[in-house]
Formats: structure tokens, sequence, C-alpha cells
């Protein structure tokens, strides 16, 4: 049914400008490769549970470049995954147990608020230990190589943006729902089983529950593409633990400096945050960018944002230039942000899209 409502999602296939823009991410789709975490639950970890953080960050440096070495070859065709033995404690595993000790004084934000959320305390983000969910569903309105996708809304957010459209969830009007690793494991795996081309982790922002997200795929057992849609504002250590987990990363580029970073979202130090885990987000998985166009910010905004992707990730990247703004929340409080996007905004963001060389763009 869902090639009915969504054809572009089967040409989008074959389209090999959008083929480009992605090294492994819809070899995975269509099962020709092997998603990470399945790979990353491969490799043997000697480690223990009472080795101090930085002992297990040094095996998880050397693990990650075996992982690499590892994914290289089962792609290539070298190594026969399936004969592959499993391990009693992972890589994958060794990412779990420094995301739990994280928690300890929590780092996984740009924030790093060094608050002790296994002990219950929260901080602003205001995530505890226990992951609440507002919704998960197969979601047919992401870009058409998303689509369709397995969408698992979570409560909270680490970032506040006075438009946010998501605000119910991201700032916690919502109760939420407990939910168990094993039984959204079970829900993940019913959804690839159903033709759900991805496992799509949302929010508010998925980052301040990354430990719980890594619990999850621990117990996920059919090759389905992890995608991270996210704010872009985490910490290193959130990066390194991303790798050789997720599969496509989805960044919401908002800002082209700090100052407006600042002024609507509360999040100092949002451009060189973000642009970092683009950088490596590049290096260690694919990238798909979304800009959501806001109005009277060309100038400060979507043209830094645009020319940035185009000098330092290249023209390939797949990027998503968006014009669904409208007024949410406490946009009142931003003067500039109570009216739509015009026509000729978005426009000119496209032709300057054009102009600097970026070649694989959706809308």
């Amino acid at each position: 049914m869902w090639n009915l409502l969504r054809p572009d999602s089967c040409r989008v296939l074959s389209n090999q400008k959008v083929r480009r823009g992605y090294k492994r991410y819809l070899q995975i789709v269509e099962d020709q490769l092997i998603a990470k975490f399945l790979i990353a639950r491969k490799i043997p970890a000697d480690y223990s549970e009472n080795d101090p953080l930085e002992k297990l960050w040094a095996i998880h440096e050397q693990l990650t470049k075996e992982y690499y070495d590892m994914e290289k070859r089962v792609d290539q065709s070298e190594i026969d995954f399936k004969e592959l033995a499993v391990s009693e404690r992972s890589y994958f595993d060794l990412k779990v147990e420094i995301a739990r000790q994280m928690l300890k004084s929590c780092r996984l934000c740009e924030r790093k608020c060094n608050i002790d959320r296994l002990a219950g305390k929260l901080g602003y983000c205001k995530c505890g230990n226990q992951l609440l969910v507002s919704s998960m569903f197969e979601h047919l309105g992401e870009e058409p190589e998303i689509s369709p996708s397995f969408t698992i809304f979570t409560l909270g957010c680490n970032l506040k943006c006075r438009h946010c459209q998501n605000w119910t969830i991201s700032q916690w009007y919502e109760a939420g729902t407990l939910a168990s690793s094993e039984n959204l494991a079970k829900a993940i795996e019913r959804a690839r089983k159903k033709g759900c081309r991805n496992a799509n982790i949302v929010g508010g922002d998925p980052t301040p529950w990354t430990y719980h997200w890594l619990e999850v795929f621990g117990h996920v057992n059919v090759n389905i593409p992890v995608f991270w849609n996210t704010n872009g504002y985490y910490s290193e250590e959130c990066a390194n633990l991303l790798t050789g987990f997720v599969d496509i990363y989805k960044i919401d580029f908002k800002y082209g400096n700090d100052e407006c970073a600042v002024r609507i979202s509360d999040a100092p130090n949002f451009f060189k945050a973000c642009t970092r885990n683009l950088l490596m987000a590049k290096e260690y998985g694919d990238v798909l960018i979304r800009v959501l166009l806001l109005p009277k910010h060309s100038e400060c905004c979507t043209k830094p944002i645009l020319s940035w992707i185009a000098k330092n990730l290249g023209p390939a990247t797949r990027v998503n230039i968006m014009d669904q703004y409208r007024p949410e929340w406490r946009a009142y409080e931003v003067p500039e942000l109570l009216s739509r996007l015009t026509r000729q905004e978005f426009e000119e963001a496209l032709k300057f899209a054009d102009e600097v060389g970026l070649e694989n763009i959706t809308t």
C-alpha cells in the first residue's frame, strides 16, 4: 500500500544522484549490506564493568579501528557475516557499558550537565533513566529514500527552540509511556518485516537517550538501518559512541551562527558542535541534512549553512531544503518568527544552493 501512497520512494532507489550521496544506507535497505550494530555485536571486547571509564574509552578507540576494518571486509565479501562467532562481550556491549557509566555524570550532549541520571537526577533535557515514548508508527512523510520509516518519538530534548513544532514532546507537555528495550526491539523487528526501511530514532532528540537506544539494539535481530534523527547538538563522547552503531545521521542544521542559536534555541556553541558532528558523521556513516528555512534568516543562517555544506561535505551531500516553517509554541517571543516563510525566500535558498554547487537537493 505504501508504494501507492509514495511512488517517489520507489523511484528514488534508481536515482543515481541520490545513491551517490550515501555510502551504505540504501544497500542496507536492500539487504545487500549489513547494518553497523549487527557487525559491532560480532567483534569481541575484553573489558570489565569495574574498569575505569578512561580504560573503557581506550579499548573503544582500538576496537573502533577494528570495527571499520571488519565492516569493509564484510562489505567486500572477504568475510561471511553469517560465519562470524557471537562473543560473550562485544564492541557493541562495550558501547552500552560506556554509555551507562556516562549517565553517572551525563556528558551526552554539548551542554555536559554532569548530572547523575542513574541516581534519578534531571539535567537540562529533563531526561532521567527511564525511556519514555510519545508514539511510534510507520511514517510515510519523510524523504523518499527514508519512507516508509518506523519512527519512534521519545520525550525530552537538549534544546529549547522557541518555534519547536514538536514542543509537546520535546518540552515534556506529554506524560509519555515507559517502553522496555525488549518490547521496542520487537516493534522494530515487526516494522522491518512489514517493509519499513529504517528505525527512525527521533524526539525531541535521541541524544539524551543514547544509552537506552544502544540497549534496545542489543536485542534487535533483523537487518535494519539505524536512522539517528537529531539536532546535531551532541558531545564528542556521544559522537564516538554513535560510530559503529548509526548507519545514517539526519542532522538538523539549524543556524549559521551562534547568536541566532542562543537567541532562538538557547544553544551556545551550536555551530561548532553541529559542524564537528557533521564531519564525523560523514567520515563514519551516511548523512542527510535538513535545513528548515526560517523567515528573515537568509543572510545570517541559510547562506552560511549551505556554503559550509558545499565546501566541507561536498556537492553530492543529500540536503533537504524545507519551506514548512510555521509559528509554533513560543515563536511569539522572536519577532521575525511570527511570520511565514515567503516564496521569494524559498526560491532564493534554492538558487543559492545551486550557486554553491550543491547537486543533491530535495524539498
